[in-house]
This record gives C-alpha cells, sequence and structure tokens, in this order.
C-alpha cells in the first residue's frame, strides 16, 4: 500500500515554548508563514510479522530519522500490529536553518502513513501524531501547527491542531530567505529560554493581524536582536535589505534571514542586495494549501 504526502516549510518569525501537561498540550505561541518549499514523502507499508522500517532522503538530506521513526511507530500502535514501512523523504529546504524542516518530514510522513495503511484517522488527528513525534523527539514546538493550513499565522495559544488556536491569512507574498547557518534548536532555547519566553509570548498577544507582513518581520527582527540571534554576517544583509527598501526578518532558530516581498520587481532588488553574503538563497511563495496529500 502506498501514500505520498506534501507539506510546506514553516518559517518561524518569533515563538515562546510552552510547556503542556502532555504531549498534545505542549508547543509554542508566536507566529510565522508557511512557503512552497517544503517536503514530500512517498511511503510504502504493509502489515507484518515483525516491525521493520526504511527511512532515507532522496537528493537533500531530511531530518533526524528519529522524528520518522516515532511516527512509524505511533502508526504501528494505532494499527494494532507490526508494520513493514518504507519511508522516502524529498527535502527542498536544509536542516538547521528555521524552515521547520522537521516538522514537515514528521507531517507529511503522518498523512502519507494514513492514505497508505488505510488507518482512516482525520486530518487533525494525523497531524496530532506528528506533533507527539516533535515533541517526543525534541525537534520542534509549533511548526507542525503553523504548517498544517499554511499562509501566514499567529498561533495565540500553544499545542497540536486541535488544541493550540490558531489565526491564519493567506498571503500573496514571495518569500526570499537567505541561509548562513545552522543552529542546535535545543541547545539554544535551553540557554535562553527565559529570554525567548517572555518577549515571545507578548509578541503573540500583540500581533493583531496574521497576515501583517510588515508587523511580523518588524516583531521577528526585534525578537532575534532581544535573544542574541542575529550574528554579523546576518546584521550585514538585514541591514543591505533594509537598504534598499525591504523590510526582513529572521527565521528561527537558524543563521537565516528572510524578507516578504510583493511581487518580482521587488524580488529582484532583495536578491540583488542579499548577494554580496552569499549563503544558500531560496525562491518561494507563501503556501496557502497546507500540508496534503498527494496522488
Amino acid at each position: 500500500m502506498r501514500g505520498v504526502a506534501f507539506c510546506p516549510a514553516h518559517v518561524t518569525a518569533f515563538f515562546g515554548p510552552v510547556a503542556g501537561a502532555d504531549e498534545l498540550r505542549t508547543g509554542s505561541v508566536g507566529a510565522g508563514f508557511a512557503v512552497s518549499a517544503g517536503v514530500r514523502t512517498t511511503v510504502e507499508a504493509r502489515a507484518a510479522a515483525a516491525p521493520r522500517s526504511s527511512v532515507r532522503a532522496a537528493g537533500r538530506a531530511a531530518a533526524d530519522t528519529a522524528v520518522s521513526r516515532a511516527v512509524i511507530a505511533a502508526y504501528g500502535e494505532i494499527a494494532g500490529a507490526p508494520l513493514d514501512v518504507s519511508a522516502v523523504h524529498e527535502s527542498g529546504v536544509p536542516v538547521g536553518y528555521g524552515l521547520g524542516s522537521s516538522a514537515a518530514v514528521a507531517l507529511s510522513l503522518s498523512l502519507a502513513l494514513n492514505e497508505a495503511l488505510g488507518a482512516g484517522l482525520s486530518r487533525e488527528r494525523a497531524a496530532q501524531v506528528a506533533h507527539a513525534a516533535e515533541v517526543r523527539c525534541q525537534t520542534g514546538l509549533g511548526d507542525v501547527a503553523g504548517a498544517l493550513d499554511g499562509g501566514m499565522e499567529v498561533r495565540v495559544s500553544a499545542g497540536a491542531p486541535g488544541v493550540a488556536r490558531v489565526r491564519r491569512a493567506d498571503s500573496g507574498a514571495l518569500a526570499v530567505i537567505a541561509c548562513y547557518a545552522p543552529v542546535d534548536t535545543r541547545r539554544y532555547i535551553a540557554r535562553r529560554l527565559r529570554s525567548i519566553n517572555g518577549l515571545g509570548g507578548r509578541m503573540a498577544s500583540e500581533m493583531r493581524s496574521p497576515g501583517d507582513a510588515a508587523a511580523l518581520q518588524s516583531m521577528s527582527a526585534e525578537f532575534a536582536a532581544h535573544i542574541g540571534a542575529v550574528t554579523p554576517r546576518m546584521r550585514g544583509a538585514m541591514g543591505a535589505l533594509r537598504a534598499a527598501g525591504i523590510p526582513c526578518g529572521v527565521a528561527l532558530l537558524g543563521q537565516t534571514v528572510f524578507a516578504l516581498v510583493d511581487g518580482p520587481r521587488d524580488e529582484a532588488r532583495a536578491l540583488g542586495a542579499l548577494g554580496p553574503f552569499g549563503g544558500e538563497v531560496i525562491r518561494a511563495r507563501v503556501d496557502n494549501g497546507g500540508a496534503r496529500v498527494e496522488g
């Protein structure tokens, strides 16, 4: 039995971690947006005498396989029988740069497994499986809730889809994302938890409209500076963007700068401003469709 699903990458502009009573109530408040680059997962799955799984990446390396194996184990429990699962992740974004790659892996895999096995889970419940795997593996907190329905969003309360309260809006913006270096999210949050929580929670309550790109980018830049996430290279790139009249923010947690622009002309100006700073530059659009089964 076969299933294919896609999940957009998700940029977190600012956030505040929230520890809940269980995995579904643990997550983060904050804001961000989904982009058309992401992860496509193809699954072959069947009942077996003993559990067996193969997880591999096609092309660009996908996130750590731990979160994939956690999702597969959850479906074994749901099926009430051992499973033989082969999963292939095709990722369009680098790992560790604040683009929610592990969430895109977990959510695309969960949707694909649900389809392949005919498990009959609702889309929301399949997303909860992915969110719980992320929390368990300590690979993410709010990206599954942000990526599920796409667009631009504010997560005003924390948790998995169906638990978190999320306000979202469609957007026609283009995203220019400059990736400079990865960041170990777990270590960073452990060191800076107090400063992250204080400002991130306040910003989530103050963000009036999920579709306000100017406010999102301004708050993102303020948040990143407050928690010490802006390197000299990033500061230079952000200064060049602003000098070109392009607002920008920081994708967290990564050494990654993003700019949301209205059309090809502004996109070209952003690319020109970023050119001297190198790195990998991703050009995408805001993805308003969210995670979905394909094929």
